[in-house]
């Protein structure tokens, strides 16, 4: 067995803490592990960008030598990890995938950053993502395309593309994910590993970038939150991550409510797993049905037909765009905006990156759109009286070829034969970020194509737990997590398991 095939790498990050814990394995000899991992094999996929290795090792030192005078400084004491190089890291290099950012090196981390740390993980290095983390695809001038371990030919997905990826070849066992449109879902089932989408406002996102470093805005829309193998893993990382932010701590605390239910015969069901707004390749549709049929047959309540009332697909997502659009609107300058409005005016359709699409609204439209968004949350909440979960896909499709033509509103995606609109990928991730509400995307199957299908499970807002509860057993009936072929690290051949 080679140093890269180190078993180790495949542990779960909670697996790690508790051997740490235990003195049977020390933090430098999983810093180590890690770092080799990544020297060996990184190449193959371009997935973490940048190391720190002489810092992650001292770290480590630090962190063993507190653990032998009987000092634990949380829940992932001693555990390497890497980090979407959107998050700033202090004295370690954050571009966010940009030009003008390629030699920045932060004074300060970011809240979530600093928030691993004190629960005492060792950050070893940056994980890659579109510029400025603003596509379903992980590509930039800086650092090149972010390929899937799955699929070389493919992309790992965005915009914590480099997350995912980093994930599935076990080069870290916990990621920190950015997702406004879908940015940590979307990698996750592309790469078949698991991700967290927070309710809205659960963690601060201060000290990423965008904006530019000092920016104390936090976008509408727009969360941080957990990426891992397991649904422990990220479940006990959102523990650590989750919590108001410097504003808000003298006087607010965030105590979010237990799972509804741990067991499946407790569990009410929501199944959606295909809309007719944005149609869903039929072995992913497949694959929702067949854990909605698991679930079922383990005890569940399973409604294929339950839907909140006056809830549409098509309605919600071009709400979730004007939002989309509002939020994202300080990607261009003001006379860039009045031209968008005047070849709207004309009737001409606005081509650009993420969010040119309505960024010449004006901020009555907003407020409608918003008074809208507020309506369907209601409903929402209504609906989440008789129903603890929806299931759905994540995207229509499995991992995608890499597309890198400009602009991103002009490519295509082939659905079941049909060409569909590029921007389709995120519409189902919309469906519920519109409404701020959790979901927790867990891999479940495999495609015939051999990539790996998951599922976004769905909660009530701020019921977090509830759908890491219900992710975890899905996860129990389908297996969970997968390694790709040939980056198994239990084995010195690499056969996938």
């Amino acid at each position: 067995m080679g140093f890269e095939d180190d078993e180790r790498c495949g542990w779960s990050a909670l697996a790690m803490a508790e051997a740490v814990a235990a003195g049977r394995v020390s933090s430098v000899e999983l810093t180590e592990a890690h770092l080799r991992r990544i020297e060996a094999r990184n190449d193959a996929v371009g997935v973490v960008v940048t190391l720190d290795a002489g810092r992650a090792l001292a770290d480590a030192a630090a962190l063993d030598a507190e653990r032998a005078s009987g000092r634990r400084r949380g829940a992932f004491h001693g555990v390497p990890m890497t980090v979407k190089d959107s998050f700033q890291t202090v004295g370690m290099r954050t571009t966010s995938g940009a030009p003008e950012y390629a030699t920045f090196v932060p004074d300060r981390d970011a809240d979530v950053v600093a928030r691993m740390r004190a629960a005492g993980a060792v950050i070893v290095g940056k994980t890659n993502l579109p510029i400025f983390a603003g596509d379903v695809q992980s590509f930039n001038e800086l650092f090149g395309t972010s390929s899937n371990p799955w699929d070389p030919a493919r992309s790992v997905g965005g915009s914590s593309g480099g997350s995912a990826g980093a994930l599935a070849c076990g080069f870290t066992p916990l990621e920190i994910g950015s997702d406004i449109a879908g940015s940590i879902r979307n990698p996750a089932g592309m790469c078949g590993v698991v991700g967290h989408k927070p309710s809205f406002g659960v963690v601060s996102g201060r000290g990423q970038i965008p904006g530019p470093p000092g920016t104390l805005t936090e976008a509408d829309l727009a969360v941080v939150g957990p990426m891992a193998r397991t649904v422990a893993d990220a479940a006990a990382m959102l523990e650590v991550l989750a919590g108001p932010n410097d504003w808000l701590a003298p006087a607010w605390q965030l105590r979010l409510p237990p799972a509804r239910a741990h067991d499946p015969e407790r569990l009410r069901i929501a199944l959606w797993s295909d809309d007719p707004a944005c149609p869903v390749d039929h072995h992913v549709r497949a694959a929702v049905e067949g854990v909605g049929a698991a679930l079922e047959a383990a005890g569940a309540r399973v409604d294929a037909t339950a839907r909140p009332e006056g809830v549409n697909f098509e309605r919600s997502v071009d709400t979730f765009w004007r939002l989309l659009g509002g939020a994202l609107a300080g990607t261009w300058t003001p006379a860039e905006i009045e031209q968008h409005a005047d070849r709207v005016t004309a009737g001409e359709r606005v081509e650009g990156e993420l969010g040119v699409v309505h960024s010449e609204q004006r901020h009555r439209a907003w407020l409608s759109a918003n008074e809208r968004r507020l309506q369907l949350r209601s409903r929402w909440r209504r609906f989440f009286e008789d129903w603890d979960v929806v299931i759905a896909p994540i995207s229509p499709t499995v991992a995608i070829p890499h597309d890198h033509s400009y602009p991103l509103t002009s490519r295509t995606l082939t659905v079941n034969d049909s060409v569909r609109p590029y921007t389709d990928q995120m519409a189902w991730m919309g469906l519920f970020g519109v409404v701020y509400l959790p979901a927790t995307a867990v891999p479940v199957a495999i495609h015939p194509d051999g990539l790996p299908i998951g599922v976004q499970v769905v909660g009530p807002f701020l019921e977090d737990r509830t759908t890491l509860a219900a992710a975890a057993v899905v996860e129990s009936l389908t297996g969970g997590f997968r390694w790709p072929p040939g980056w198994d690290p239990r084995d010195a051949k690499g056969t996938a398991r």
